[in-house]
This record gives C-alpha cells, structure tokens and sequence, in this order.
C-alpha cells in the first residue's frame, strides 16, 4: 500500500517535469528574427571555427568538422532560409544537435538564451497558402513582446532536400 501511494507520488511529481521541459526552447537569431529550437535537441554551443569544405555540396552545407572523433556536418540556416549572405563574426555561432541519432551543426547569428513557454505562449503556425513553406515551423511563440518562431528542427533536418538522413532506413 505504502509503495502504491510512493510510486504514485513519484508519478504525480514527474509529470508537470516531463511537460516542463518539452516546452524548453533555444533561442537564436537570424538577421532580424528570433528562432526557437527543442533544447532537448541541443548537444552543445562553439564558436564559428574552420569548416572543411565538401565538394559539390548544397550551398547551405558549409562544410564538415571533427568534432571529437566524429564527423559533422554544418548547415548554415541563412542560406538555408533564404536570408541573404551570413557574415561570420565574434558572435556566429555553430549548435551542434543531435537529430535522429545523427550529430549535426548549424550555424546561427547568435544564441540569445533558453525560455520556457507554456501552452498559452505558442500560437499555431499561420496559414500561408502556398507562397511560404512553413512545413517546418511548428508554431509561433510569445514571450512579452518578442515573437518567436518555433523551427521543428527535427523535421527539418530529416527533410528529402536536406539529403542528411537516409530515408530507407526509416
């Protein structure tokens, strides 16, 4: 009996922990807009540094880095975007994720902070019609008078045009 009302508890204390930090977001800049990304995606933040170029890559994939042993592609999200020509400084970054079992990078302007929303701080992702793809915006979020726009980076990176993934293992 005792043990019932303990697991219980446990139960009942870990559930709003689970929903808590699935509504954990990185947060990042590109040009003049703010992005959130899962932080449960995020393995780590470094410094734009040397990138192998590959050849005949997609534009958007700078290159590669060894990251400890491990190969990583580096996407640059600007180009990706379509947001114009990215100048790298002092304050470009790379965020290394881990996607699908897959280490990958993407470069940003700048990492701003980690936020936590509620559900009443994220707006569903509005309709566009077919003039912009938001098949990889998962919503729009609201934290005083910022927006943010929620990039599902999970799907993002599985995507056919990004050629990271092999599809015909999935």
């Amino acid at each position: 009996m005792l043990q019932e009302q303990a697991a219980n508890k446990i139960t009942e204390s870990s559930s709003p922990t689970i929903s808590h930090i699935a509504n954990e977001f990185l947060t990042f800049c590109l040009g003049n807009e703010e992005y959130g990304i899962e932080i449960l995606k995020v393995q780590e933040i470094r410094g734009y540094d040397a990138i192998t170029q590959i050849a005949n890559a997609p534009e958007f994939i700078k290159g590669v880095v060894n990251l400890r042993g491990i190969i990583v592609p580096i996407i640059d999200l600007r180009i990706k975007f379509r947001l114009g020509s990215a100048d790298y400084d002092q304050f470009t970054v790379v965020i290394i994720l881990n996607v699908a079992g897959r280490v990958m990078g993407i470069v940003v302007d700048g990492v701003s902070d980690v936020i936590t929303l509620g559900e009443e701080q994220i707006r569903p992702t509005p309709e566009l019609g077919s003039v912009i793809d938001t098949e990889y915006i998962m919503g729009l979020g609201t934290v005083d008078e910022r927006m943010l726009i929620l990039v599902d980076i999970e799907k993002l990176m599985r995507s056919r045009d990004m050629g990271l993934i092999d599809h015909s293992i999935n």
